[in-house]
C-alpha cells in the first residue's frame, strides 16, 4: 500500500491565476501586432511602387493599358508605336468615348491607332480589367502582354491579371505622373491614395471579388461587345 508521502499521491502543484492586468496586456497585444504587421506591410509596398522600374527595351506580343489617366494612354501609344507590341488594348473605355477623342490626347497617327488599338468597353473595375484583358490576349493568342498603369495601381493590377492569364508573361510598364516623378515629400492626397491602394490591394490579393466586374453584355455572353 502507498503511503501518503509517496509522490503518486502528492497533490498537483496549482497553476497561477492569471491577474486582470495580464488579460488587458494580451488583449492589447494582439490588435497591436495587427497593426504592427499592417503598417510594415503598407512600407514594404509603398517600398516596391518606387522600386518599380520601367522596363526598359522589352518587347511583348501585346500592350494592355488600364485606363485612370491620360499620361497612361500616351505611354501605351508610345509602346506600340516603338514596336514593342503588335496590337493595343485600352481596357475600361467608357461606352461615350471614341476613338477620335482618344487621338487628340496622344502622339499618334489615325492610320496607326486605326490599324492596332482596340477599345476595351467591358471592363467595370481592375478585376474587369484583368478579365478583359485576359479574353483579349486568348483572341489573339498572345503570350506575352506589356501592362502599363500607373506605378501605385501596378501591383493590384498584376495580381488580378495573373488569375485571367495563366501561362502569359507580364511585364509592367509603371507610369509615374509628373508630380511624383518632380520628387519632394508625399503630400496628405498622395498618401491617402496610397494607403487606399494598400487595402484593395490586399483584397485582391485574398480573392476578395468586386461585382459586377464586366459589363451584363460581356457576363451574358462571355465574349469580348464589339470596339
Amino acid at each position: 500500500m502507498l503511503s501518503p508521502s509517496d509522490p503518486a499521491h502528492a497533490p498537483m502543484p496549482s497553476r497561477p491565476r492569471r491577474r486582470p492586468a495580464q488579460w488587458l496586456w494580451l488583449l492589447a497585444a494582439v490588435p497591436l501586432a495587427a497593426l504592427l504587421a499592417l503598417v510594415a506591410g503598407f512600407a514594404l509596398f509603398v517600398a516596391g511602387i518606387e522600386g518599380r522600374d520601367a522596363q526598359a527595351g522589352r518587347r511583348a506580343d501585346g500592350i494592355v493599358v488600364l485606363t485612370g489617366g491620360s499620361e497612361r494612354i500616351a505611354e501605351a501609344t508610345n509602346l506600340l508605336l516603338e514596336g514593342r507590341g503588335k496590337r493595343l488594348l485600352i481596357t475600361g473605355v467608357h461606352p461615350d468615348t471614341t476613338l477620335d477623342e482618344i487621338m487628340r490626347t496622344v502622339p499618334a497617327t489615325r492610320e496607326a491607332l486605326e490599324c492596332c488599338v482596340e477599345l476595351g468597353r467591358a471592363a467595370l473595375n481592375t478585376q474587369g480589367n484583368a478579365i478583359e484583358a485576359g479574353e483579349w490576349a486568348k483572341a489573339h493568342d498572345f503570350r506575352s502582354l506589356l501592362v502599363v498603369t500607373s506605378a501605385w495601381h501596378m501591383p493590384r493590377a498584376l495580381v488580378e491579371l495573373r488569375r485571367t492569364t495563366p501561362g502569359i508573361t507580364l511585364v509592367p510598364y509603371p507610369v509615374v505622373p509628373r508630380r511624383a516623378a518632380e520628387g519632394g515629400p508625399p503630400t496628405l492626397a498622395g498618401l491617402r491614395l496610397l494607403a487606399v491602394e494598400y487595402v484593395k490591394f490586399l483584397a485582391a490579393s485574398l480573392g476578395v471579388r468586386a461585382w459586377p466586374a464586366v459589363t451584363s453584355q460581356m457576363r451574358e455572353t462571355g465574349r469580348l461587345p464589339p470596339p
